[in-house]
Formats: structure tokens, sequence, C-alpha cells
């Protein structure tokens, strides 16, 4: 690539007035240093995606925006969730940069890299992932079940990045062949690695949140997960299938034993042969009826085909 290119940097935020103002300064200083340094084209700018704040964000992020071309923003007309918000972001700014880099608003991605992601870029890779080194940061919990999570993942045949969250750089065709993909239950982290476009990997290691609280406690860490393994893996319904089978096998040892123990005179009437299956298949008839069910609730969002997301407000 001859030209310097044409950068945008992303950020969703939900109710981050501690933080947005003085994040937005170290975004706006760094993209400054990287345009003088001839890295970037001076049109590189900054695009804040406010999923519908409660707080005080939106009117901070307002402000900075008024008083600084670099940054441009755009509010949801309703809490969305991150995914969506960053869906957002990549189809509102993408057509006016030739590259887009996305990262939470609380900064612990370390943007110190972005110029290695932008020079892999440069030399042909249309997507180019931020894989966390270490997870120093994180409490003990959420580091050993990020672990089983994407070890789940890839049990179940779904292609993610191990350690690798939402902070990546996408090239304009990459984000183009994005629009191609409308399913409704989103997990961008399967989507790009779909695409199989030439990509490269940068690693970094992970800060700590300079303020306020995060915005993905676990009741939406689960849901993410929900999303990611019902959107791209149908090992859950095969499970069902074998989980069935080895019923079955069950079933027919359990009649055989019974006979057995009713002949030699030591079955006690009707407990062994009543109760103890009925418990049994009650509870996997149960489980299979959940999972089941999570799927066709996915099925049920996705043909309503509704907006994913509606633009309130334009900066």
């Amino acid at each position: 690539m001859d030209h310097k290119p044409v950068l945008g940097i992303i950020v969703p935020c939900y109710n981050e007035e501690e933080i947005i103002a003085q994040n937005i300064e170290i975004l706006h200083n760094f993209l400054d240093l990287q345009i003088r340094g001839n890295i970037l084209s001076l049109d590189s700018f900054i695009g804040i995606i406010d999923d519908h704040s409660r707080d005080r964000s939106w009117a901070i992020i307002k402000k900075i925006a008024a008083e600084n071309d670099k940054v441009k923003a755009i509010r949801l007309s309703a809490n969305k969730g991150h995914q969506y918000a960053l869906l957002a972001g990549l189809y509102e700014f993408y057509q006016s940069s030739d590259c887009l880099v996305s990262l939470d608003a609380d900064l612990q991605d370390d943007i110190d890299v972005i110029p290695d992601m932008v020079e892999k870029f440069s030399q042909g890779n249309e997507i180019v992932y931020g894989v966390r080194s270490e997870r120093m940061h994180d409490s003990n919990f959420k580091r050993v079940t990020a672990v089983a999570f994407y070890k789940l993942l890839n049990m179940l045949g779904v292609n993610v990045l191990f350690n690798h969250a939402d902070f990546r750089l996408t090239g304009k065709r990459a984000n183009e062949e994005l629009k191609n993909f409308q399913e409704v239950n989103l997990f961008l982290r399967g989507i790009f690695p779909l695409m199989g476009f030439n990509t490269a990997v940068v690693y970094y290691d992970r800060k700590e949140r300079q303020g306020g609280k995060t915005k993905y406690p676990l009741r939406k860490m689960i849901s993410l997960a929900l999303d990611g393994i019902t959107s791209f893996s149908v090992v859950p319904l095969r499970i069902i299938t074998f989980i069935g089978f080895i019923v079955f096998i069950i079933c027919l040892a359990l009649m055989v034993y019974a006979l057995l123990a009713y002949l030699n005179g030591r079955a006690v009437a009707g407990w062994f042969s009543t109760v103890l299956p009925f418990y049994f298949l009650g509870g996997i008839q149960i489980l299979c009826i959940g999972i089941l069910g999570e799927y066709l609730g996915k099925i049920y969002k996705e043909v309503k085909s509704r907006p994913r997301f509606i633009i309130e407000e334009r900066i």
C-alpha cells in the first residue's frame, strides 16, 4: 500500500462518564502522534458508538465531537449490547476509512500495538487480530472461565482464536463482506474467521481498567458464550442424539439386571424398575428439551428479521 491508510478507531461505550473524556483524549493524542509520524493519513479519526448510555456519557461525547473534528459519534436509540454497538460502528464508519480498529472504551487493550496492526494490514492482511499474551489483571474466576470457554468452543468445532476478544483491525473489504452476515444472534469473534481473508496476529498485554466498573458482568458473558456456541455449532444437537442412544443402551442393561435380580429373589419390588429409570429419563428429557429450546429461541429471533439496531443521532 503506497498511501498512508485512513484508520478509524471505533469505540463502543455504555455508561462510561467517568473515563470517556480522558480516554478520547488519549486516543486523540495517539492518533495525532501516528499522523505526525507519517504512519497514518491525516483523515484518520475516532468513531464513538454510544449504546444508549443512561448517564452523561452521550452529553460528554457530543461536546467533544463538536470541538474536535477527529471525533465522530453515533448514539443508538436503545441499549442493544456490546456486539450490536460494535456492529453499528463497523457499518457506520467503514466507508470513510481504509481500515477500522475496534477496542473497548476502558482502553484495557493496548493501543501501542495498533501501528503493528497497521503495518500488517499494509502487508496485505485484511484482518489483524489482537491476542492477549496473558491475563494478569483478570480474577482467577474470569481467567479459568475464559480458558474453559475458548476450549469448549474449539471442542464444538467453532473457529475462534484463543484469547482474542474484539480488539482487531479489519480492512474495508472485510467490513463490506460483514454486511452479508445477517444473523441476529451476533458473535463477531466467530464471524470474522469464517471470511477466509489473509489474517495476521499481534500479541499484547491487557492493562488494568483506569476507572469505572466493567459493563460486562457474568450474566452478559454467559449470554455471549451461548450465542457463540449455538450460532456456530450444531454439536449440542448431535450430543442429544448420542445421549438418546446411550440411554437406550443403559435401559436395556437395566432391564437385564432387573430380570436377573428378580429371578434371584433380590429385587425390591417396583423400586429399581420404576423409580430409578423415571428420574433418570426425566432428567435427560429436560436437559434435551432445554438445548432444543435454546436453538428454537435463536431461530425465532432470526426469522422475525427485526432491525438489529437503530441509530438515533449522529455527530
